[in-house]
């Protein structure tokens, strides 16, 4: 399909271009997004996945690409063709894609202790850092990433997972400070345990059914992502509670450590909500 005819397909409407939108996360906010008449520009490594969303939304109503987004050269031809769908603009860049790789940190192949930061990190550097000028010519934008609980308090068995997660949220603090006089707004989601195929087989069904760490549906982070293309507030927590993990973290992480290292924290977490120990969720979270 030619340039003319994405612009012909986006039609003027807001449009959101997501990585990682083959499946979990990205698939729901793909679906989302279409429903309330966005233009979707999906990229996945997974060109099945894809072609089955496209499938789904309509050829009219999305651009559904293969992006490896850790080839800088691939990811500047995808955002160019997606500048062609839209006439120029970026409503919100949603920097999803993301892998995983558990087990302790000294038994980890090299190899892909850099396939984790390839992807998880230095992908999102790359989408940010091409995507800006999009960003700066949309009034009101968004560069949204998903972060994780895991960079709320460093979490064992996925070390270097979790140091991607912290170095997206140092980076979402820093860009929304930097891009705020251009009026592109910067924000991150911090999803605890999501029903998502980037799970061990069986982590969800052996979740707890409810606490902090519930398996949750991967709508919910969609909803997240839309209700926070319509606020300006930096973090948002799936599931709301889960903020007082960060508080902890940060203002006790001996107490953290410790209740991680005795397989404790996850109920102390709980028992703290319960307690209403936190600052008010509802004043704090997303």
């Amino acid at each position: 399909m030619s340039g003319a005819a994405f612009a012909s397909a986006a039609n003027g409407r807001k449009a959101i271009f997501i990585t990682g939108a083959a499946s979990g996360m990205g698939l729901e906010t793909a679906r989302l997004f279409a429903a309330q008449g966005w233009f979707v520009g999906a990229f996945d490594v997974n060109q099945i996945g894809l072609d089955r969303l496209r499938d789904e939304l309509g050829a009219d109503n999305c651009l559904a690409r293969r992006l490896d987004v850790t080839d800088r050269e691939d990811y500047r031809a995808a955002l160019d063709e997606f500048a062609a769908a839209t006439g120029g603009t970026l409503d919100l860049l949603y920097n999803n894609a993301g892998i995983g790789r558990g087990g302790p940190f000294a038994d980890q192949p090299w190899d892909g202790v850099l396939a984790v930061v390839n992807v998880n990190f230095v992908g999102v550097l790359t989408g940010i850092h091409l995507a800006i000028p999009l960003l700066k010519a949309t009034p009101g934008s968004l560069c949204f990433t998903t972060s994780s609980s895991s960079a709320t308090y460093g979490m064992p068995m996925i070390a270097v997972y979790s140091a991607t997660k912290h170095a997206v949220k140092g980076l979402t603090e820093a860009l929304a400070i930097e891009l705020k006089p251009y009026g592109v707004r910067v924000a991150d989601v911090l999803p605890a345990l999501i029903d998502t195929p980037i799970l061990p087989e069986g982590a969800a069904a052996n979740a707890p059914k409810q606490g902090v760490f519930r398996a949750i549906p991967p709508r919910e982070v969609a909803e997240t992502v839309w209700e926070a293309y319509h606020s300006d507030r930096l973090h948002w927590y799936v599931p709301r509670e889960l903020v007082r993990l960060d508080h902890m973290a940060t203002l006790e992480p001996e107490r953290t450590r410790d209740a991680m290292a005795a397989g404790t924290l996850f109920a102390t977490i709980d028992a703290d909500v319960a307690a209403a120990t936190a600052v008010p969720v509802e004043a704090t979270a997303g």
